[in-house]
């Protein structure tokens, strides 16, 4: 059933903003039952802060989530929740803003509910395009079950089910995601708060289904999986920040870039005079051939080996094209014009009835 704590009666009138809040007015009366550590307390954190800067009520705002560590996200906010069934949210969403499209929806899930028993919903999300915000909190690990390998767990993981090693190829969420012709396709990371927002507000800004992937610490189960992008000292060299018209500079100094051999990516080095910021990959979100090319950039690092490609964060895709949600609402009031509104009763009755004596 929907949640609801501390807030006025629901109505459908405008979803404007109508008091000005601060991130507290989105924190439920719930305790956080989350381990300490883990890295849903920041992105739950951001979350609220950036709740006050969408504009609209919270009344009007909607958290849904499946199953999973992730799936307890709506008890902490001070808004209207579902927490549903296992990787069925995003079909509960669509219902939801197909009959409320004034609504503000968000969709909160891991990445084994997401991927695994979810996938199929997931995907059809994504191609319809229906105008929801997606979060998808990537551990690499099944959490609330206590520490199974889950679709994006690398090969070789060891882990409960897997003890001598997964050897499972692991789901890529953002190539998934632009497979099935998603939108708005775009990665952060949950210690990385800064960035994090930013992302959450380009997510809410978009018109149609907004997937943003947020790499999440698993404290007790899969710590450290994210250390390389997370780390202050290793992330300048591992981890892109993807900017809109930017070349592709990385590294402490930015001493690095991305520049493209025909269309193979290579790290060049921009001190020793053989390349510069005009030779390198300038970010299109529009271009989708290289927004898939970045979702695979999944080198790891070999020691002493400085030629690796750096892990993105940012926005790959971004494109407008029709929501699902409009387009159903559009074709039932095109209809209702051309034949009239139907009767309920009577289409339960059908043209022809059976008396049984």
């Amino acid at each position: 059933m929907l949640l609801n704590t501390k807030i006025d009666e629901h109505t459908r009138s405008g979803s404007k903003q109508e008091v000005a809040y601060t991130g507290k007015d989105f924190s439920s009366d719930q305790d956080v039952r989350w381990c300490p550590g883990c890295g849903d307390y920041t992105i739950l954190k951001q979350v609220q802060n950036v709740m006050p800067e969408i504009g609209i009520r919270k009344e009007d705002i909607v958290f849904i989530s499946g199953i999973g560590c992730a799936a307890r996200f709506p008890y902490y906010m001070n808004t209207f929740g579902m927490h549903s069934i296992h990787g069925r949210a995003p079909a509960i969403a669509t219902g939801l803003k197909i009959t409320r499209p004034e609504l503000s929806v968000w969709v909160i899930s891991g990445d084994g509910d997401s991927l695994s028993i979810g996938g199929n919903h997931f995907l059809h999300l994504l191609r319809r395009n229906v105008n929801v915000n997606f979060l998808l909190f990537n551990n690499q690990i099944y959490g609330l079950t206590k520490g199974q390998y889950s679709p994006t767990s690398p090969e070789g993981s060891v882990f409960k089910s897997t003890p001598y090693g997964s050897i499972d190829h692991p789901v890529n969420p953002l190539s998934f995601s632009l497979g099935v012709d998603g939108s708005f396709v775009a990665r952060t990371m949950d210690r990385d708060p800064g960035h994090l927002k930013e992302m959450l507000l380009r997510a809410n800004q978009h018109r149609g289904t907004s997937m943003l992937e947020i790499y999440q610490n698993c404290i007790v189960f899969n710590d450290g999986a994210f250390e390389l992008f997370t780390d202050k000292k290793s992330r300048p060299r591992e981890a892109i920040y993807l900017e809109q018209g930017r070349p592709l500079v990385f590294g402490a100094e930015s001493e690095k870039g991305v520049r493209l051999d025909g269309l193979k990516p290579e790290v060049v080095d921009l001190t020793d005079g053989t390349f510069s910021k005009e030779d390198l990959w300038i970010h299109d979100e529009e271009d989708k051939t290289k927004a898939y090319m970045l979702s695979r950039f999944f080198d790891q690092p070999v020691k002493g080996d400085d030629s690796h490609l750096p892990r993105p964060f940012g926005v790959l895709y971004a494109v407008n094209r029709t929501c699902y949600n409009e387009g159903v609402n559009a074709q039932l009031q095109d209809v209702i014009q051309r034949k009239g509104a139907g009767n309920l009763d009577e289409l339960l009755r059908g043209p022809e009835t059976w008396v049984v004596e």
